[in-house]
């Protein structure tokens, strides 16, 4: 694998090494020592989660607060995403700045978010199956959202914002001024 510094500390792309003949494919997705050591600490990984959702959908931009929050490693099984990290970092000379990057089932990348991160994606195809790794367990009692039109971020989706699709909940989402930090 080959792991992808981003523009921002501690966010990184992953790209497997794919094997493709006429029978299909085979990669590994996850090695646990090879990743701390590229990462520079353990992750822990203790649930996986999915999703499947249609063009336009957009869940974000979520993070969980204090000691429940969560570091996530997330890849796309099927269809195409804009996947979003959004620092909120308080001493981080990027807090309040993002990275975004393309996941497909084409390019089988993945994306590395360590904790005090937001995070969101997009959907881009007609239907797109997400999956990820966290190293804490879902809490609700420490959810929190930030609008995934935050003027503050500025977020560059890449599509009318007329056609997003969004929870009632990401609706009621805060302003990253409201936000708390890490």
């Amino acid at each position: 694998m080959e792991y992808i510094k981003t523009s921002i500390e501690g966010v990184w792309i992953i790209e497997p090494k794919v094997f493709r003949d006429q029978r299909g494919y085979f990669y590994e997705a996850w090695k646990e020592a090879e990743f701390n050591a590229h990462i520079g600490y353990d992750v822990n990984f203790v649930q996986d989660n999915e999703s499947c959702s249609s063009y336009g959908v957009l869940r974000g931009l979520h993070y969980q607060k204090g000691d429940l929050s969560q570091a996530k490693l997330v890849r796309v099984l099927k269809g195409r995403v804009l996947d979003v990290a959004v620092d909120l970092r308080r001493n981080s000379p990027t807090c309040g700045k993002y990275v975004a990057v393309e996941l497909t089932d084409e390019n089988k990348r993945q994306f590395f978010i360590p904790r005090g991160f937001a995070h969101g994606f997009l959907v881009l195809s007609d239907e797109a199956i997400f999956t990820y790794k966290v190293d804490n367990v879902y809490a609700p009692q420490s959810e929190a959202s930030i609008k995934w039109n935050d003027p503050t971020i500025g977020v560059e989706w890449g599509i009318d914002p007329s056609k997003v699709i969004v929870s009632e909940k990401d609706e009621k989402a805060c302003a990253f001024k409201d936000a708390e930090l890490f």
